[in-house]
């Protein structure tokens, strides 16, 4: 009898964990799942276990900086994340098994306020370089004005693109097309890998906060409707468009954030097709829930849940609120980390004085 993340791939779900944490990865990578992706949060949280102390102060004594120290960790964790799921990258032919690398996020800093063809620039040069020498690295572009503008050159130049923070149809429309048109400079049929990350939970704590008006019914659907719409566009649109490789949608920030919920609302909603960045919590209470998941991802609710969605929550509004947040949960965590690994060589100084 198959386990209940063994029922999920098996109905046509890939699985990516969200974390880079080489043990989480290892038990995952046994448990079936096919990539990962990373974040600066997520480095945080693995300094702070003190398991890459030595790391920190080899670093440091080569008179590195806070960030060149942020970005060298954040490379040997991603490449040692690389090597688990590099088998699958050569199964499936660059169909599958990358892990994730996100660009700087301080390139967004409203503190910093770079000028748009500076940010531009940037996310240009820092994705071909960090994606350089890589077969199995996707690199993490969020889908802000500026990222949105870097993503044809990146494609074009034969980078994986996994684009994330989207919230909205015209993100994914605006990313898409960007990557399409990088796409065609490459030749035809163009090979090329892009997935595109629709941030699900955060959509709901938004409408309960901001939508209060939705009925229980359509309350807390709103962010399986918002990616299953954006789903069926994007297999529409490649059904048209023929490349080797899938583009897929990558269902994103599937932890609950509500008692109330299952742990596995999302996981379920979503069964049946494309990829799942799942929590390492999500996966541990799925593979306890003893339950057998079927495909799911092409149902919606009734039409007059979908009409009440539609009457009641602007988009525009809500990809405005959603991305202002974002972005700050995007800039912040990166601050945190560069503070976490000065305090870290600090004390590792002291230990050794």
């Amino acid at each position: 009898m198959s386990n209940p993340l063994e029922s999920l791939m098996a109905c046509g779900t890939k699985l990516w964990l969200d974390s880079i944490d080489p043990d989480l990865v290892a038990a995952n990578r046994a448990w079936g799942a096919t990539g990962a992706t990373s974040n600066p949060i997520i480095i945080a949280d693995l300094i702070k276990t003190g398991r890459f102390d030595a790391d920190i102060a080899r670093l440091a004594e080569l008179g590195r900086s806070d960030e060149a120290i942020a970005w060298a960790l954040t490379d040997e964790l991603v490449s040692r994340a690389q090597a688990v799921f590099l088998p699958v990258w050569e199964q499936t032919d660059g169909n599958d098994g990358y892990v994730s690398f996100e660009l700087d996020p301080l390139i967004e800093d409203t503190e910093r306020n770079l000028p748009h063809a500076d940010r531009v620039a940037r996310y240009i040069e820092s994705g071909a370089r960090w994606a350089s020498g890589h077969s199995n690295r996707m690199i993490k572009v969020p889908a802000t004005p500026a990222g949105l503008d870097s993503l044809e050159d990146l494609c074009a130049a034969g980078v994986p693109l996994n684009v994330t923070l989207i919230f909205s149809e015209r993100q994914y429309e605006a990313a898409r097309d960007a990557v399409w048109r990088g796409a065609a400079r490459r030749g035809t049929p163009p090979r090329f890998k892009s997935v595109y990350s629709i941030f699900v939970s955060r959509v709901d704590v938004y409408t309960r906060n901001a939508v209060p008006d939705l009925s229980n019914r359509a309350q807390g659907q709103v962010g399986i409707v918002n990616a299953k719409r954006i789903w069926r566009r994007n297999r529409a649109f490649w059904n048209d468009h023929r490349v080797p490789l899938e583009q897929e949608i990558v269902f994103a920030s599937t932890g609950t954030k509500y008692a109330e919920d299952a742990a596995w609302k999302y996981v379920e909603a979503f069964a049946g097709s494309d990829i799942q960045t799942n929590p390492p919590a999500t996966n541990e209470a799925v593979l306890a829930s003893g339950l057998s998941f079927s495909p799911r991802v092409d149902d919606l609710p009734p039409d007059e849940v979908l009409s009440e969605i539609d009457r009641l929550v602007d988009p525009a509004e809500m990809e405005a609120t959603l991305m202002a947040e974002g972005l700050r949960k995007f800039a912040d965590p990166q601050k945190g980390l560069l503070r976490l690994i000065a305090d870290h060589r600090a004390r590792l100084a002291g230990a050794t004085a």
